[in-house]
Order: structure tokens, then sequence, then C-alpha cells
């Protein structure tokens, strides 16, 4: 059944894409373990004669009609499109519900560059702290480029199994593991990307490796997928530098498929990377060089073929580690309401290649479940059914449930750099936050390049570990109460953790004994996270647990300190639940108080 699926997706898929270079040659064959050998991928499509950088103008994507995918899909109840998954997916898996705090495994091999995140992209960027480690690392990028970083990338130390277990000890229930970043490097045995993991680099099936440790572990596990822009996001890699000894001497990205004879990566396309020069669309080349900026709106016109077969082999990856690998859930990076609308981070094409993927997804869960309880998250789409949304770096200041959401935030960066700050209270306050608010979280942890973590590291995560098994039941399971919290106030709003990554002004903010966070717990108790640790008989009040608040219609009968066995002295008042700390107070970052 396998080999039906496989041949039929390439037929269709060769079939559309039938303007394609003839000439073109193809890309190397994978040979996928378990099963047999595969169909080569598609051709890239002939691209038409260059024009002057910034010289074209972008299609007008608001009347560029969806381009439908001919991608056959697993058969089932969902079809391919948002009407049809939201009719028939059955609603939030309990699990996540329950899950609430988890890892994100945001590693490869950008981190070899120690330049935090984008480190392949800056790389091709003069003036750009990655170009500048580039240099002395490896040398310059017109003759050793990203491609000789993955040829070099063995991250030896990296042990799955040993990761997920600390992992599973710092109180995660869910881990978040990188498939294929902005990079366009495959982190697993990929039928459609030669460029991978197993082929190039560690020679490991890093996807797998992950997959086994977390079911050895019980942990369920999502891959994320990154390479929606991957195709304007690497356009730095076609330019020169500006000035210097190597003033115009083309990068790496220039180079073809033949200029690889008798080279190591020979039989490799360089396009299957890189992608292809696009900057003669208007704004392409100003975005490559700005810190964070997608190019203007609008479909890559001139190249629809190769648009076309872009969306494809994407769609196709995701679809490739979905059969082979069984995740409880997909993740896609993104600014809009998903991949390929033309907008934002899915400029260049309008097609219908996310629930087409989703459809698949379900379909197959459905049919290996018996049950769809797993489900994708497509960044920053909005009320969808069958979609989870995230808030990266940010937590909304209210309480929302108008869908399921995940705040996400790295330590330090999204990839590996010296001199990053590990504080478990920076952690641990920003699970608070999110889980008074409804959401999960989910925290990326720095992997150095050789797949290990640093000592100070390692100290933070058993950190959380100790606070996450004395108030888990504060955690797992939990709901948001009526409000999310009390305390001080910043322009008439509640004090709360500021956003970004996470540093040393999150280790440095401080909370004080009034400020408090609530969550309802699966047992009904609601739970009082004081943000701090008081000292010994400091005397707290809660008002908004008073006989005078409108937020109860029952007095409080019992508090309990988590992690204290003696009893606590409290009353509660018309203004306000007091409540003496006790005479010993062996506690770390925040104390939790059950309220019944």
């Amino acid at each position: 059944m396998k080999n039906i699926f496989i041949k039929s997706v390439i037929a269709v898929v060769l079939l559309n894409l039938s303007k394609a270079d003839a000439q073109t040659p193809q890309a190397p064959v994978i040979q996928s373990q378990p099963g047999p050998k595969l169909t080569q991928a598609p051709p890239i499509p002939a691209s038409p004669a260059k024009e002057p950088i910034n010289s074209v103008e972008m299609g007008d994507w608001r009347t560029f009609p969806e381009m439908k995918l001919d991608l056959p899909i697993a058969p089932g109840p969902f079809e391919p499109t948002w009407e049809s998954i939201e009719k028939n997916y059955p609603g939030e898996p309990a699990w996540l519900r329950d899950a609430k705090f988890g890892i994100w495994v945001h590693f490869g091999p950008q981190a070899a560059g120690e330049s935090g995140d984008w480190y392949s992209r800056k790389l091709y960027s003069p003036g750009k702290r990655a170009y500048e480690n580039h240099l002395k690392r490896y040398g310059h990028p017109s003759e050793v480029g990203y491609k000789e970083v993955l040829r070099d990338w063995n991250p030896s130390k990296l042990d799955p199994a040993k990761l997920t277990k600390i992992y599973q000890d710092a109180g995660a229930r869910f881990l978040m593991i990188q498939g294929v970043h902005h990079d366009n490097y495959d982190m697993w045995n990929s039928r459609y990307q030669p460029w991978n993991s197993v082929n190039i680099g560690p020679k490991r099936d890093l996807i797998g490796e992950w997959e086994k440790a977390a079911r050895a572990t019980g942990m369920r596990f999502g891959v994320t997928f990154h390479h929606e822009y991957t195709w304007w996001w690497w356009q730095t890699a076609f330019g020169s530098d500006k000035e210097g000894n190597k003033k115009g001497v083309p990068y790496d990205g220039n180079l073809s498929l033949t200029d690889g004879k008798g080279k190591w990566w020979e039989g490799y396309d360089p396009r299957l990377l890189y992608g292809i020069d696009l900057r003669e669309y208007k704004g392409v080349e100003k975005a490559a060089h700005t810190e964070w900026s997608p190019p203007p709106a609008g479909i890559f016109s001139r190249h629809l073929p190769y648009a076309k077969w872009y969306a494809t082999q994407w769609a196709l990856r995701m679809m490739d580690v979905v059969e082979k690998y069984n995740p409880d859930f997909i993740y896609t990076d993104g600014t809009v309401q998903g991949p390929f609308t033309g907008d934002g981070t899915g400029t260049g094409i309008k097609a219908d290649a996310m629930p087409r993927v989703m459809a698949d997804f379900y379909n197959r869960t459905l049919q290996r479940r018996g049950e769809v309880n797993t489900f994708s998250i497509v960044k920053f789409r909005h009320k969808t059914n069958g979609t989870v949304n995230t808030e990266e770096h940010g937590i909304p200041a209210n309480i929302k449930t108008d869908q399921p959401w995940i705040a996400e935030a790295p330590i330090g960066d999204w990839f590996y750099a010296p001199n990053f700050i590990y504080d478990s209270g920076m952690m641990i306050r920003y699970v608070i936050e999110a889980i008074a608010r409804d959401g999960n979280a989910a925290l990326s942890i720095p992997i150095l390049p050789d797949g290990s973590l640093e000592p100070a590291c390692e100290k933070m995560l058993k950190e959380v570990g100790v606070w996450m098994r004395r108030n888990g039941e504060a955690v797992y399971g939990s709901r948001a109460w009526a409000i999310p919290g009390e305390g001080e106030t910043v322009k008439g709003k509640l004090k709360m953790l500021p956003g970004g990554k996470l540093g040393r002004h999150h280790a440095d903010f401080k909370f004080n004994a009034q400020d408090f966070r609530f969550t309802t717990g699966k047992n009904g108790a609601l739970y009082a996270f004081c943000m701090t640790t008081p000292a010994p008989g400091t005397r707290l009040k809660i008002n908004c647990l008073g006989n005078n608040a409108k937020y109860l219609d029952k007095p409080v009968k019992r508090v309990k300190l988590l992690g204290h066995n003696g009893k606590l002295k409290w009353k509660q008042k018309a203004d306000g639940l007091e409540i003496v700390c006790p005479a010993k107070m062996p506690f770390e970052t925040a104390i939790v108080f059950k309220v019944e």
C-alpha cells in the first residue's frame, strides 16, 4: 500500500510539472529505512532569464486565485479544505489540555555558528555577527558556505534518550521537535530533500531518534516545519560582498548542479538547498538584509511553475514525516493565517497546501488510532477548529479561551550563542503566566553545537523539575479561573513577565508578595500562585478571595500551602483572604496555595 501511495503521489506531481526543464539533473535517489528504494523527487522547473534586481512588480495576491495542488491525500472524511477540516475535527485533544508544559527541541546545524537565530541567512550579510563568526570558523561564503556547515556538522554528543529523560524530569509532558528550519535542511531520512541529516552531516535520522526516545518515555511529540518561506528567506546567499577584496565575488548560493562535478557535493543540487534567485521582484533584496522582514505581499508571477513545485515539495516533506513517524502534532511557522497565502511570511503564491497536509494528517491519524487526537499548529491562524495557535515570546494580558494556544519562547535565543542566562525562576514564571490565561507553554532549551547542554542549563532544568513535582497539581490539567491574577499594575494593567527571548531582563524581573496568579485544578480546587517566595511569617492578603468579592459563591473552607505539611493560619475577611506564611519557607521562585 505504501509503494502504491508513493508512486501515485510522484506520478501526479510529475504530470502537473510537465513544463519543467527536461534537461534538469535529478536529485540523488534516497534509500528510506525501513522501506524500499524510492522514486526520484520531482524535478525543479526551469526558470526564466533573470531580470535586474528590484525591477519586477509582484503580482496582485488579492486577485490571484488559490492554486489547488494535484496532490493525493490519505482517504478519509477530511477533505483538503478549511470547511471540511472545521466540520470533521472533533476538538482539542484532552492530552494537550492536561499537558500544559512542553520543551522546544529547536536544534539543528545553525547551532554550529554559535551566533543565535538565523545564522544560515545572516552568514551572507556582511556586518552581521554571523558573517564575522563564519569568516573565523569556516572562511568566506563565496568559497565555504552553508553547505559546508552542513557537511561538517556532527552533534556527536546528542543523545535524544538522555535529553528526553532530562526534559521529562523537568516536568515537561510534550516535545516540539524541529524537523526543518528556514535553512531547508531536513533532520530526518527525507524522501524529497536530499540535503538531510542522513545523507549529509551527522548521517543520522534525528527525528527517528527523537520519536523513539519520546515513545519510550510516554512523552507526546510533534514535528515543526519552518521551510514555507525558505525561498525568499535564503536570498542573501545569491549576493556578494559590496566592498573589500572579495567585492563582487558571488556567494555559493549561485552555484549550479554542474559546478559540483568532482566536489564533495557532487550530485546534490544547490537549488534544493538555497532555492533560486528571486531578487528581481521589488522588495525581495531589501527584505533579505532587513533584520526581520518578509518581502511585500504578492505573487512571484514570472515563476509560477516553480512556485507550484515549491508548494508541492513543501507539502510532500510534511506528509513524509507524518507517514514515517506518526507525530502527535505538526507545526508550521509564519505570521499570517497560513502558509502560501500571498501575504506576510506566506508571500509568493496562494495555494491550498496547508489544508491538504492537514487533511492527510487527520485521515492517517484516524486510520492508525481510530480517533483524531492530533492537532496542527498553524501559527497565527485564528479561531479555526482543527488548529492550535501560538503566542511567540509574549503572553496575552487576558484569559484567552477562543482557541487552544501555546506560549513559546527560547532561553537566550532560538539557536545557541555564548553567554545565555540560565534561570529556573524565569522559566517557571513564564509557565505560570501562560496557564493562568488558559494556555500552554513550550520553552526552547539551547543545545550546544555538539548536542550537549551547558552545566548551568542542566542545573536550571533540575530546579524547574523540583518546583513542578511540588506544585504540579496546580499546573497539569488546569484551567484559567475567573481572572488571571491580581497585584501591582502598570498603566492600569496587571504587571506581568515581559515578552521576548528569556534572558537577564526576565531573570531579574521583580514580583512582590501582592502579585498572584490563579488556576482551577482538575480536582475543582482553586490554586493561587504567589509570584515570589515571601519571608517566613509574612502575612499575605488575596483581595479577590474576600467575603465581599464577586468571584466566590461559597466561603473558603480549607487553605493549604503545597509542599508544606503543617497547618496554616488563615482567615477569610470581607476585603480578602489573609494567609500567614509558615515559620519555615524552604521554597524557591513561587509558592502555591490550594484553596477549597
